[in-house]
This record gives C-alpha cells, sequence and structure tokens, in this order.
C-alpha cells in the first residue's frame, strides 16, 4: 500500500511525489512524476497501480517504494580464518587488533535497507 513519507518512484525511473492516500474512488493516491517534459499529475490505485493500468501487468507508471541505501565503510580483523568486530577505520582496527591478525579487511557496504533479511 502507498503510504505518505515513503519516497517512490515510477516502475520505469522516474522520481514521483505522493500528495495524498485519501482521495476515495478507485484512485485515491494523488502526485506527480518527472520525465523529460517536466512534473506530470496523476493518480494511483492504493497498491500504486497507474490509472493507466492493466490489473493484471505491470506498467512504466506504476508506483515502486525506493527504499533508503546503506553505504557504510568497515575494516576487518581476521585471524586465521575467523572475523573480529567491524571498524569504521583501518586506525581503529589496527588500535583494536592483536599480534596474531593475518590480514585487515576493507568491507564497503552498499545495499537498501533490509537487504538480505
Amino acid at each position: 500500500m502507498i503510504e505518505l513519507g515513503k519516497q517512490y518512484q515510477t516502475r520505469d525511473g522516474c522520481e514521483a511525489r505522493v500528495y495524498a492516500v485519501d482521495g476515495g474512488g478507485d484512485y485515491p493516491v494523488h502526485g506527480a512524476y518527472v520525465n523529460e517534459h517536466g512534473w506530470i499529475t496523476s493518480i494511483w490505485c492504493k497498491d500504486g497501480r497507474s490509472s493507466m493500468s492493466s490489473p493484471s501487468r505491470d506498467e512504466p507508471y506504476d508506483l515502486v517504494e525506493v527504499k533508503p541505501r546503506i553505504q557504510r565503510e568497515v575494516w576487518l580483523n581476521v585471524y586465521n580464518g575467523r572475523l573480529c568486530t567491524g571498524y569504521p577505520s583501518k586506525e581503529e582496527s589496527d588500535r583494536a587488533s592483536s599480534y596474531d591478525r593475518i590480514a585487515c579487511l576493507k568491507v564497503v557496504i552498499d545495499c537498501e535497507e533490509g537487504e538480505g533479511l
């Protein structure tokens, strides 16, 4: 279900804004999307299907949620095949390491919130 306060785009990747979700009728979601011609006002069903959509297939102007991305860099100490806690910098990883560390790995995390759960 489409909700106020979440970020959406059209299925084909155009930025979209939702202004209301209580418009009533078959298309209670009101908003706009931007394409090469500028902002276009539109209406959608509660589930995000465009007013131009067929109920049986996905269409380019349907709304899909854009989930926040998590982007982080962590450093992991490796000890004979086991990993230790991640650290936000190499310096912190070095300070926390012990004599038997065999590697210090830089890991870049870039994923959608909730991915892999």
